[in-house]
């Protein structure tokens, strides 16, 4: 593969790491993404495989498409740090990383997640508040939000007027999404409208969200999932919302 023609405005079909890989260094001004949580790696509440239980309603349920979920942590934290890793490479100099993800309890303890971010340049944690939610678990409150990393390299700037926003945004989760856990487009809106970035990765790219929401505002993505099904899922989303928008000015 040959960047750019290869991966600009391209849903790319591979593993995470590898893929990035091949993109050179600083050819990248931001990362959206939210990588699977390895929820079902648990030692309380984690999610079984059956159809009766406690679980049986949820949407992350059935699993993602192509990846169980269920890794040793330490071996799901290396990961993690390695695909950070390479995003802080990709990064042009005055780029940012929005990297989301839930903070849970294990054994007892809450797991924020340092033991991934540790080291690198974080900025600032934004809290997601969603509605609605599972707590099987009488130790604690019901977790009714999600967090964002603002990663950042040095020169990162929010466009002017964007700095008025709180760190505390309510968005609805997406509902109307046959990916298990999609992102509402408004929190992906409110991320590429507050900066001036031209390129917009997502290494989990799952259902698409955040290839549409670049397209609203005219700029370019870069989706990869190692999912068939989520590929697919995504190139159907981005045609159906391009000929939706060409509908607009007919």
């Amino acid at each position: 593969m040959e960047f750019p023609e290869d991966f600009i405005n391209k849903i790319i079909c591979g593993d995470a790491i590898e893929v990035m890989k091949q993109i050179p260094d600083e050819s990248v001004d931001l990362v959206i993404t939210s990588p699977p949580y390895n929820l079902k790696n648990s030692t309380g509440n984690g999610m079984k495989n059956s159809k009766t239980g406690k679980w049986a309603n949820a949407a992350l349920q059935k699993g993602y498409s192509n990846h169980d979920d269920c890794m040793p942590h330490d071996k799901y934290v290396k990961w993690q740090r390695n695909c950070l890793t390479q995003m802080m490479r990709m990064l042009s100099e005055d780029g940012a990383i929005f990297y989301n993800h839930k903070w849970r309890v294990q054994a007892g303890l809450l797991q924020d997640r340092q033991d991934i971010v540790a080291g690198f340049p974080v900025r600032q944690i934004i809290i997601w508040k969603r509605k609605g939610g599972f707590n099987f678990n009488p130790g604690y409150f019901l977790p009714t939000y999600e967090v964002i990393y603002l990663i950042a390299k040095p020169k990162f700037k929010l466009v002017r007027g964007a700095n008025s926003y709180g760190d505390i945004w309510e968005f609805t989760q997406e509902l109307k999404n046959e990916h298990p856990a999609a992102f509402p487009v408004s929190l992906i809106d409110r991320i590429i409208s507050s900066t001036d970035a031209k390129i917009i990765l997502d290494p989990f790219m799952g259902s698409g969200t955040t290839a549409i929401s670049a397209i609203n505002f005219d700029r370019n993505y870069i989706g990869i999932d190692n999912s068939p099904d989520y590929c697919n899922m995504a190139e159907e989303r981005i045609k159906s919302h391009l000929q939706q928008g060409k509908l607009l000015y007919i």
